[in-house]
């Protein structure tokens, strides 16, 4: 009877273990499905516009690109997403980011713009005139805010500088996005970096560069006065964004112990470090990203390449090494002497036009001009300017049509 008894008691608690287990593995598939499915609230969503539309075409015959150290390849004829958002003056800066994206670029390439009004019809203008490009595209959009603290985004660091932060509610049907300012430089093809979403981790939903490699010259560790992240911090000129991961993602913050999507957590932070942030949304990225860490893929500082990097001596390995692959000449540098190195490479390829004979020609005048600057912290280093750039062009330009 006793015997009896024991496994009895021994069937019991076996069901009992499977049951728990049956409820527990119930639960976790709800809130997957709770986080993977649900949409940003109607109050969130209802100020977005689909905003104006044109269309040009794209760039160059496909072919594998090149991958240096990171062995990336991208998926053949997978379309490419580049946003930038141009306010004031910035019109030419912003047609040289693109010209320098459209060079070296080899997979079909989307730009979406985000402009004032009063800029539409000359985007219009220079792009249309590029419609020979059969690999470009291009949308414009207004610059869209959410209606009820439209000038609190608007006032915030730069004008439509924010604009980033809402990419992701506004491109809902964009799976993934490459993000950068107006004053950058592709030194390399944009699949490159594009091919560092095959890199992110399960959890990581989007990438950018460390704001300094030497933490004494670093100004969040030294200065801010809020949550950031890592050491240093992280710098949004360049980012490399998976938006279908950031709106499914419920984040952890310091305003509530519940998680917010991306749509809901955007203002309370805002609310609570207005008064304590100096670079505005690019601060509110470093505390969404402190609170998240492991959220973050960080790419190294040669595919976010600054005056930082060598105002006061080289501190980037990897440019060093293998040269810079984007440059970002923030500060202003491309448009007055401060940093001429920075100033002759935008003006190289400003001036150069998308015809290969054009492209070809211009690194020997480039490296002349960059050896003029060499009295100068960035210009003792000017080779790094033009080491991958002679790589990108050798290799999509010099290369017979059947290689390429």
């Amino acid at each position: 009877m006793r015997r009896y008894l024991r496994v009895v008691g021994l069937c019991l608690a076996c069901g009992f273990c499977s049951l728990l287990y049956a409820f527990s593995q119930l639960a976790v598939s709800l809130e997957e499905g709770a986080a993977g499915g649900r949409r940003p609230q109607a109050a969130v969503v209802s100020w977005l516009a689909d905003g104006g539309r044109g269309t040009g075409r794209g760039a160059g015959s496909a072919g594998p690109g090149q991958t240096g150290r990171y062995n990336l390849k991208p998926r053949p004829n997978e379309e490419m997403h580049l946003a930038v958002v141009a306010c004031g003056e910035r019109l030419e800066e912003t047609v040289t980011m693109l010209k320098s994206a459209l060079i070296f670029s080899i997979q079909p390439l989307h730009v979406h713009i985000f402009a004032e009004d009063q800029l539409h019809n000359s985007f219009k203008d220079r792009l249309d005139s590029w419609s020979f490009l059969q690999r470009f595209n291009y949308s414009l959009y207004p610059i869209t805010f959410p209606s009820d603290s439209a000038m609190e985004w608007k006032k915030l660091f730069k004008p439509c500088a924010s604009q980033r932060l809402f990419l992701p509610l506004i491109l809902k049907e964009v799976d993934s996005l490459l993000y950068v300012d107006t004053d950058v430089l592709f030194l390399r093809p944009v699949d490159d970096i594009w091919s560092l979403l095959k890199k992110f981790n399960s959890t990581q939903i989007a990438a950018m560069a460390p704001e300094h490699e030497e933490p004494r010259i670093g100004w969040y560790n030294r200065f801010a006065r809020h949550p950031y992240y890592g050491r240093t911090g992280v710098n949004s000129g360049v980012m490399l964004m998976n938006m279908t991961r950031m709106r499914r993602k419920y984040f952890k913050n310091d305003m509530t112990t519940a998680r917010l999507q991306w749509g809901d957590i955007l203002m309370p932070l805002l609310k609570k470090y207005k008064l304590n942030i100096t670079w505005g949304d690019q601060d509110l990225l470093n505390i969404m990203f402190f609170h998240n860490p492991e959220s973050l893929f960080v790419f190294p500082c040669q595919w976010n390449y600054r005056p930082d990097h060598c105002i006061y001596g080289s501190n980037c390995r990897e440019a060093e090494e293998e040269g810079v692959f984007i440059l970002h000449g923030n500060r202003g540098v491309y448009h007055d002497d401060k940093q001429p190195a920075f100033r002759a490479v935008y003006e190289a390829l400003r001036n150069c036009s998308l015809e290969d004979d054009s492209i070809r020609s211009l690194l020997k005048p480039l490296e002349l001009e960059l050896q003029k600057t060499a009295h100068t912290y960035c210009g003792k280093t000017y080779k790094i300017f033009i080491k991958q750039l002679t790589k990108s062009i050798r290799n999509r330009y010099d290369t017979p049509p059947k290689e390429r």
